[in-house]
C-alpha cells in the first residue's frame, strides 16, 4: 500500500493526462483523476472528487492536488462530507498541479508516508521560487557547466563524492530522474547532486543536467559511500537508455 493521489482539474483531459504522466514514474501508486464536470465539461464535480477519494484511499492516506481556486473549493467540500477519521488521512496541497503531482507520486512510490508525500508536493513551490532567482540560475549554470568526460571520486574528511558524466541522449529527463530519486530514497543517508537534495525529484530536474554535463554526487555522512556509489553507477549505466 502507499499514499494515494487525486488530481482535481477543471479539465478531464488534464487530470487523466497527469495520471498517465505520473504513472510512468510511479506505477504502483493509486493515481486517480477527478477532472471536469459530471458530463466531462469544463469545471469540477463533487461526485467525481468523492468517488476519487474512495478509490485512491488504500489505508495510508490521500493527497489531493488541484489546478484552480474553485477546484480547491470542490475538494474541500468533498472533504467536509468525510468522517473525522477519514478527514485526518486526507491532505489538500496548494502546489503546482503538474510538478507537485509528479513529485508527490514519486515520493509515494518510494514508500513515503503522508507527511513525506505532502512535503514532496510542496517542494514544487520552493523549486519555482528558486528557479525564478537570477542568482540561482547563474549558480546552476556554473554547476552544470563542468567539463564533459570527467569521472573521478574524492574522499573528503568524513565525506565522499563522485563526479559522473551524463550520457543519456536527452539528459536527466523525468523518467531517469525519477529512477535516480527512487534509488536515493532507499538510503537513509543524505546525498546531494551538485549541491541539491538527491531525494527531491524537482530539485534534480531543476539542475537541467543534459548529455555531457557532470553531476557531482556527494555525501558528508561517512555512512553514505554506498549511496553515492550506487547512484553514480546508475548514472554511468545510462538508465538503460544509452
Amino acid at each position: 500500500m502507499s499514499v494515494g493521489l487525486v488530481f482535481v482539474s477543471h479539465s478531464a483531459l488534464i487530470a487523466s493526462g497527469l495520471v498517465q504522466l505520473a504513472g510512468q514514474m510511479a506505477p504502483n501508486v493509486s493515481l486517480v483523476p477527478a477532472g471536469g464536470t459530471d458530463d466531462d465539461g469544463i469545471g469540477t464535480s463533487f461526485d467525481k472528487v468523492t468517488r476519487a477519494l474512495a478509490q485512491a484511499d488504500s489505508g495510508d492516506g490521500v493527497v489531493i492536488l488541484c489546478d484552480l481556486g474553485s477546484a480547491i473549493l470542490t475538494a474541500e467540500t468533498a472533504l467536509d462530507f468525510l468522517d473525522d477519521a477519514q478527514q485526518a488521512s486526507v491532505r489538500i496541497i496548494d502546489a503546482p498541479l503538474v510538478e507537485g503531482g509528479v513529485a508527490a507520486a514519486v515520493a509515494a512510490q518510494t514508500g513515503a508516508d503522508l507527511d513525506g508525500v505532502e512535503a514532496a508536493a510542496r517542494s514544487a513551490v520552493d523549486v519555482f521560487v528558486a528557479s525564478s532567482s537570477p542568482t540561482r540560475n547563474r549558480d546552476a549554470d556554473r554547476e552544470s557547466a563542468a567539463p564533459a568526460g570527467l569521472t573521478d571520486e574524492t574522499a573528503t574528511e568524513g565525506g565522499y563524492s563522485r563526479s559522473v558524466t551524463i550520457i543519456n541522449r536527452d539528459g536527466l529527463h523525468a523518467r531517469p530522474a525519477a529512477d535516480f530519486v527512487k534509488l536515493a530514497s532507499t538510503f537513509d543517508t543524505p546525498v546531494t547532486v551538485n549541491g541539491r537534495d538527491a531525494k527531491s525529484l524537482l530539485a534534480i530536474m531543476a539542475l537541467g543536467l543534459q548529455k555531457g554535463k557532470v553531476a557531482e554526487i556527494a555525501t558528508a555522512d561517512p555512512r553514505g559511500r554506498d549511496a553515492v556509489d550506487a547512484l553514480a553507477d546508475l548514472v554511468e549505466s545510462g538508465f538503460g537508455e544509452a
